[in-house]
């Protein structure tokens, strides 16, 4: 399956100041696959060193860190000679050796002609116990497949250039936009995780059975999550990694009306009820990339940091499909969104798994008084307010009382409506399957 952020691998490989690339990514989100077939494509042999997979690996960087050295003892090790002009040298889950970590940036003063890669958990890297190469690595990050990317994952190659010309022209087909809604019910069930996605294409001439089974893999997924919570956390810390991590998802479906509110912290942890004692497992969710984190501004002002809270945020889950699976919401019920008036969450949770993939590192919403608004962007240099409806009921109060109130250059609301982009309005309606492309 194709993955965006491969452009960036060819531009990494090209560049005159390359240095060794990590890779960052929660858990299955593809990081493997993707540097394996990028030294597949692009490179005469590649050579994969998995050092969760190997342990034996780590004594190689034990007593010398000289890049020579170690090339050479990974060469006897695969019994391959490697080239370090012509090779791709892969070191995946790279948070299990952290001295090898630490080599690289003896990799990128000593040997700057070899092509390096590493794929690691958010969270390992963030953990290493040795000495991090500051300044002499690059760092991408891999999130969950975004809408764009399950569309050419379906081999929906017409409805992607559809997609693409209609951001030109502003608008779009009626019938291209039911395909491309209908499309974005069966990612509702599937989310973005790549072993996900690509069970369910297998199977999905029966759609039924292909969501089914995309659910059993979703909680093995969930499973998974939480057995690296003991591993990296510790048996006490890791419970309330868990409590925190499941609450996310009951909080969200507690928005029966209007916007997702504040993040609460009553009621989570026995004995706990306040942002200064679940402030740790936040952190700690948000540093291994499971939530996503909007700030609250109580000003649309810049610079947006100025006017946020540390204790006033909104959490979402990292991947729309483990949100579903969290929930135990039927597919049935996502596919013909049938589960109450609550499924305004389940839009705004989209959109911001969206706006991440498309490279936002922070993201904000903005409340003032009674009057909220679920994003706000920041588009050369301005403040753009982003208001997130989940049907074709698009009625904004508090976007015309914040158009009155900071008179922004533009305004966009995002719903099950059609593309109308019309540069001469205000405000600018775009279909909930395009917020990557705002």
């Amino acid at each position: 399956m194709n993955r965006d952020l491969y452009k960036k691998l060819l531009d990494w490989k090209s560049s005159s100041t390359r240095r060794p690339l990590i890779l960052k990514g929660t858990r299955q989100v593809g990081k493997s696959f993707l540097l394996e077939e990028f030294g597949r494509n692009e490179f005469p042999y590649f050579h994969v060193f998995n050092f969760e997979k190997d342990k034996s690996l780590a004594q190689v960087f034990e007593l010398d860190l000289d890049p020579e050295k170690i090339l050479t003892d990974l060469s006897i090790h695969q019994n391959e000679r490697i080239n370090s002009k012509l090779d791709l040298v892969i070191f995946d889950e790279i948070q299990d050796c952290p001295r090898a970590l630490t080599s690289l940036k003896y990799f990128s003063e000593s040997m700057p002609e070899l092509a390096i890669c590493c794929a690691g958990s958010l969270l390992g890297v963030l953990l290493s116990s040795e000495s991090f190469p500051v300044g002499k690595v690059e760092f991408q990050e891999l999130f969950p497949m975004n809408f764009s990317e399950f569309l050419e994952a379906l081999n929906e190659e017409l409805l992607l250039e559809k997609l693409e010309s209609s951001l030109e022209t502003g608008t779009i087909s009626e019938t291209a936009h039911q395909k491309l809604w209908g499309c974005l019910k069966e990612y509702y069930v599937t989310g973005g995780m790549p072993q996900v996605i690509s069970e369910y294409i297998s199977m999905r001439e029966n759609r039924f059975e292909a969501m089914n089974k995309a659910r059993k893999i979703q909680n093995e997924l969930i499973e998974g999550y939480y057995r690296d919570f003991a591993k990296h956390s510790g048996k006490t810390n890791s419970m309330h990694i868990v409590s925190v991590f499941e609450n996310v998802p009951m909080q969200l479906s507690n928005n029966i009306e209007g916007s997702v509110k504040r993040y609460r912290f009553k009621g989570i942890i026995p004995g706990k009820k306040g942002f200064s004692d679940l402030n740790g497992p936040i952190s700690w969710l948000e540093k291994a990339g499971l939530i996503l984190k909007v700030k609250i501004c109580n000003k649309a002002e810049l610079p947006l940091e100025t006017f946020c809270k540390n204790s006033l945020f909104k959490l979402y889950v990292f991947d729309i499909g483990l949100l579903g699976c969290m929930l135990e919401l039927p597919v049935e019920a996502l596919v013909t969104q049938d589960y109450g008036i609550t499924k305004g969450y389940f839009a705004e949770n989209f959109v911001a798994q969206e706006f991440v993939s498309s490279g936002l590192s922070k993201l904000y919403a903005w409340k003032e008084r009674n009057s909220e608004i679920e994003f706000l962007r920041l588009i050369d240099g301005e403040i753009i307010p982003v208001e997130v409806k989940s049907g074709q009921r698009t009625q904004a109060k508090s976007l015309l009382q914040y158009i009155l109130k900071y008179a922004p250059p533009s305004a966009v609301k995002i719903s099950a409506k059609k593309l109308n982009r019309n540069k001469d309005k205000l405000i600018e309606n775009y279909p909930l399957y395009l917020a990557g492309n705002i």
